[in-house]
């Protein structure tokens, strides 16, 4: 295995999931995300998970509400794409997007389109090599 990153003590794999992490961190942050979760509030409600008062916020995708520990901000054009990695511009680009291309899903619904997502990929890597 070469090793060329940080002194030979990296893989290439090692790196690049160094980097992903980084930019996570840093999405999280991302004021846009911010603007598409205050667009979805609807009101101060009943948690039914806690019985307590609660932000809600509404899923772009079943229109139900939730409390906001219960709401995910998901990229409408996935940042890694069906066809695979294309380079680190293009998934920085998708990641950073503006709030026109996030919206606010609730995780079950979020869990869906992601799982959606991946299948597709597999699909999509599976036709590839034949």
């Amino acid at each position: 295995m070469d090793k060329k990153y940080n002194s030979g003590q990296w893989s290439q794999a090692r790196y690049n999931s160094f980097i992903k992490s980084a930019l996570r961190s840093a999405s999280v942050r991302w004021p846009p995300r911010y603007t598409v979760l205050n667009e979805a509030f609807v009101e101060k409600g009943i948690n039914p998970a806690t019985g307590r008062v609660a932000k809600l916020f509404r899923c772009k995708c079943c229109g139900s509400l939730f409390s906001q520990s219960q709401i995910d901000i998901n990229h409408i054009e996935p940042v890694v794409p069906i066809e695979g990695f294309d380079s680190w511009d293009g998934v920085i680009k998708r990641m950073f997007c503006e709030k026109e291309g996030m919206e606010a899903l609730c995780k079950p619904c979020h869990k869906k389109i992601t799982k959606e997502e991946n299948s597709s990929r597999k699909e999509y890597k599976y036709n590839a090599k034949e």
